[in-house]
């Protein structure tokens, strides 16, 4: 990991020792003079690289996550001089100015909260619950932000080596939408509340999310694009455009931001236009691409070492698949407090002991069944496991039967 990142072990080492006395308690402002004194300088992917390592030697990622901040101050000064900056149109740009929006509705939320209060109830404060409506909205809208970065960015991060700061930064996430959540749930019940209530409870979940907005952001900012744009090439950034591009923006992303990029267009092989021969016919690639991709469900296929292997693209998938994870491990396709489940799943199918598991939601007012499968070969050997998603609401409205076409 060292050769990877490209830095002497004996500072290495050094550095990690300050990390380790910033987690005692000890002073961080000593601690950044000592900081200047032995070493003068640090990139992000430095201090990426140290995190990673103790948290691999056993230093809890909820610690470190904590303390991210505190270990941005204390090499702060010299991680400004390493900030590399992004144009109009590249993936960083983008999540940036995505993420001024985001303080700005916060800190808007916040102001129609206490002009709200002042007014004193309800009924003469009609315009102000229609604004914090508003900006509510804009915060379930900014969903695709988070997707973009978890689909995309995080698995390119993590082919170069770098794997723990996406995972910090994925559990800042699942903080962030349980946060929203009690701000959707409170928006949408207001009129069961009294206007006292309301507002008590409002203000301490629009505190709450805009101090967890306002660091997440930071470290973001400060470390992990830094670091992305230290070790991704151009190449790889452009196909990351496209894919957010698949994925779509916000309908507050700057439109000024999202400028064309140029890609070279790839030619399609000869193998790529040939037959695929199976026991019971044979399709051009064409058609079982197409007919995959007509399916009713959404499928991904994870290979035997539990690597992305393939995804189908229907036309309304359920839950946002990008080209950047062909090959991630499936544990880092899912947040931290689930990876216990797929890893308990793929255990058994490895085992034999079990075949298929499944599982059903309630989203946005839909009902999501999930069901995972074994894949075997004839003689029963694990090639992997298909995960099929389906949204069953109308099917589950089925009542009696249908014999005519009803066109």
């Amino acid at each position: 990991m060292s050769e990877l990142f490209g830095f002497r072990k004996d500072r290495k080492e050094m550095l990690k020792e300050l990390i380790r006395k910033i987690h005692k308690g000890e002073d961080p402002e000593k601690l950044k003079a000592q900081f200047r004194e032995l070493f003068g300088s640090v990139t992000t992917t430095e201090i990426a690289q140290i995190e990673q390592e103790l948290i691999q030697e056993g230093m809890p990622r909820e610690e470190v996550m904590r303390l991210c901040e505190v270990h941005l101050a204390v090499f702060q000064e010299a991680l400004d001089k390493d900030k590399p900056s992004a144009q109009l149109g590249h993936p960083v740009n983008i999540l940036m100015e995505e993420h001024k929006k985001l303080i700005e509705f916060s800190d808007k939320l916040k102001k129609a909260i206490e002009e709200l209060r002042e007014i004193g109830d309800y009924d003469r404060g009609k315009d102000k619950i229609l604004e914090i409506k508003e900006i509510t909205d804009h915060f379930k809208e900014s969903e695709k932000h988070y997707l973009r970065e978890e689909n995309v960015l995080f698995p390119y991060l993590e082919k170069h080596g770098i794997t723990e700061p996406p995972a910090i930064m994925w559990m800042d996430h699942d903080k962030i939408r349980a946060i929203k959540k009690d701000l959707y749930k409170i928006v949408d019940n207001y009129n069961s509340m009294s206007f006292d209530e309301f507002i008590r409870r409002i203000g301490v979940v629009a505190i709450e999310l805009g101090d967890m907005l306002a660091s997440h952001f930071y470290k973001e900012n400060n470390i992990l694009f830094p670091m992305g744009l230290h070790v991704i090439s151009e190449e790889e950034w452009k196909d990351i455009r496209l894919q957010f591009d698949e994925i779509g923006y916000c309908c507050f992303t700057p439109p000024d931001v999202i400028t064309p990029i140029e890609v070279e267009k790839k030619e399609v092989s000869s193998v790529q236009q040939g037959m695929v021969n199976l026991p019971t016919g044979s399709l051009s690639l064409i058609e079982l691409e197409a007919i995959l991709n007509t399916l009713p469900v959404d499928i991904t296929f994870v290979d035997k070492n539990d690597e992305v292997r393939y995804f189908s693209e229907t036309k309304d998938r359920i839950f946002v698949r990008t080209k950047a994870v062909i090959g991630r491990k499936v544990q880092q396709c899912h947040p931290q407090k689930s990876v216990h489940i797929v890893e308990k799943i793929l255990e058994e199918f490895k085992k034999g002991t079990k075949d298929h598991a499944e599982f059903w939601i309630n989203m946005n007012g839909r009902l999501i069944y999930i069901r995972y499968f074994a894949v075997r070969d004839r003689e029963g050997n694990y090639l992997g496991t298909l995960e099929v998603t389906q949204d069953v609401t109308e099917i589950k409205k089925l009542e009696g039967e249908r014999r005519l076409l009803d066109w």
